[in-house]
């Protein structure tokens, strides 16, 4: 008996808009970090791109849970002495709503080539209107 490895041109790949509305961030992002790479089908593989395409809609009106508006905070450096920068979860809803998932889905995908791959099917949108009405999207509840 032979082992099946999936080819990553042979995979059907689908499309599906998930709507963040009053949604927990952790808990989506867990779910569109699953359906990206793949494991939720029977022929996951590891090292190929099995995913799906997920569109997120309503990116502005995700939830968080407790303080955490105000007690989270993201951090990134400049790269020179003393140049690190921090933004709470608040001020970057405010500024950029749809970083804050992408950001979070990011952070549980594979940390090479093959993850930053499968974030790029991820697409975030504010508001309810997207451009990939063609590929004929299926609604997923989370």
């Amino acid at each position: 008996m032979k082992t099946f490895i999936a080819k990553e041109h042979e995979v059907d790949k689908k499309w599906y808009v998930v709507d963040a509305k009053d949604k927990i961030l952790g808990r989506l992002a867990t779910q569109i970090a699953i359906r990206l790479r793949g494991k939720h089908k029977p022929i996951f593989t590891p090292h190929a791109d099995t995913g799906d395409f997920i569109v997120v809609v309503n990116a502005e009106k995700v939830a968080m849970t407790g303080s955490k508006w105000d007690k989270k905070m993201y951090y990134h450096h400049s790269r020179y002495p003393g140049g690190l920068k921090s933004i709470s979860a608040r001020k970057l809803l405010e500024k950029k709503p749809e970083e804050i998932i992408r950001m979070a889905v990011k952070r549980m995908l594979p940390k090479n080539s093959l993850g930053r791959r499968q974030l790029m099917k991820l697409k975030i949108y504010i508001g309810v209107e997207h451009p990939h009405q063609a590929q004929n999207p299926e609604t997923l509840t989370i």
